[in-house]
């Protein structure tokens, strides 16, 4: 049997590598001013939220979008879980400084105006807020055929820091912190370019169910991404984080965003199940592609001192978060180790 070349993320039209470069050269060419007044910069592009001090407050700010996976829910004509998404994906970044979501402005660039997707996409987005306690002040919805056949939705996320609590930006993380991991409920808003070439290239319906059973393909690809706020803030409000991560796009290398000169052996990241067992097995993916790629299993990270892992585990559970996995420890040697599978990764 002539066995497939593997897909890739890269052959997909994707290319991390490519989209880094590009970005530092965008970042080099706007060489942004110092804000003017009384408002300053606390923390810049490369973290998962930038921080603005005004005045006395500390505010967070965050931007992000539902990617492909709009592509799929048009195919479903389901819509509810992508709004859903586009909360998720904006106040998860905002937990990942320690930030409690404020609001959100969204962005809705359709190539026509059909008010039984947005209707149901407002209910997704409704369904996040709600779960976020987060409000929606405005945002933008614009008409645009020539450049879209499917709605993208993005948005933009502001969060601010309650009185005592200050930004958690991974800076207080030292070698023997432990790595607490919390479940995804599937792929999240991410590689949707590659699984959806991949569901293409085997010819697999999205109404039959994977092997074993359960709900169909498509509806189980079309899971909307969790929103971890409560967790984050039942965390917070014990003062335990010294580090929070938000494993999104670049998969498990998220970790090396979180401190520079510090790493993280990661021994204990669960085994790929379900739909990553699934797309491990379907595309021939080796685990380094897998692994920067996909959160795989694993969608938020929490880092704690080593004597506070009982305190965590008790709060999480308490807080409807009873399946957490100690995922290793944090390291002197920069970049993020996985021993079991034989990766490393050097960088975000």
């Amino acid at each position: 049997m002539v066995r497939r070349e593997a897909l890739t993320y890269r052959s997909v039209g994707v290319d991390h590598q490519a989209i880094s470069r590009s970005l530092r050269g965008f970042l080099r060419a706007v060489r942004p001013p110092r804000p003017s007044g009384h408002g300053r910069l606390r923390l810049g592009p490369g973290h998962f939220s930038g921080l603005v001090r005004v005045g006395r407050e500390t505010l967070a700010l965050t931007t992000d979008g539902v990617g492909t996976k709009v592509l799929l829910a048009e195919q479903l004509d389901r819509w509810e879980e992508v709004g859903e998404d586009l909360v998720a994906v904006n106040v998860n970044d905002l937990s990942a400084v320690g930030a409690r979501p404020l609001a959100l402005l969204d962005y809705l660039a359709i190539p026509r105006p059909e008010e039984r997707i947005l209707r149901a996409i407002g209910r997704g987005v409704g369904r996040g807020l709600r779960r976020a306690r987060c409000g929606l002040v405005g945002g933008e919805t614009a008409v645009v055929p020539e450049l879209h056949r499917a709605p993208d939705l993005s948005g933009t996320a502001l969060g601010y820091f309650p009185p005592g609590r200050p930004p958690v930006t991974g800076e207080r993380i030292r070698p023997g912190d432990v790595a607490l991991g919390l479940p995804s409920s599937g792929f999240h808003a991410n590689g949707y370019t590659l699984v959806r070439r991949l569901v293409e290239r085997e010819g697999l319906r999205l109404g039959s169910p994977l092997p074993g059973g359960g709900a169909p393909l498509g509806r189980r690809l079309l899971a909307p991404s969790r929103i971890y706020t409560p967790a984050v803030e039942a965390l917070l409000a014990e003062k335990i984080p010294v580090g929070l991560a938000h494993v999104t796009g670049g998969g498990v290398r998220n970790l090396a965003r979180l401190r520079s000169g510090v790493g993280f052996l990661l021994e204990g990241w669960p085994k790929p199940s379900g739909l990553f067992r699934w797309v491990a097995d379907l595309s021939g993916l080796g685990p380094e592609e897998l692994y920067q790629t996909f959160n795989m299993g694993v969608g938020f990270v929490v880092v704690v001192r080593s004597s506070s892992v009982d305190r965590a585990l008790a709060t999480l559970a308490r807080a409807g978060e009873p399946k957490v996995w100690v995922l290793g420890r944090a390291v002197a040697t920069p970049g993020v180790h996985l021993p079991a599978l034989g990766v490393r990764y050097e960088g975000y």
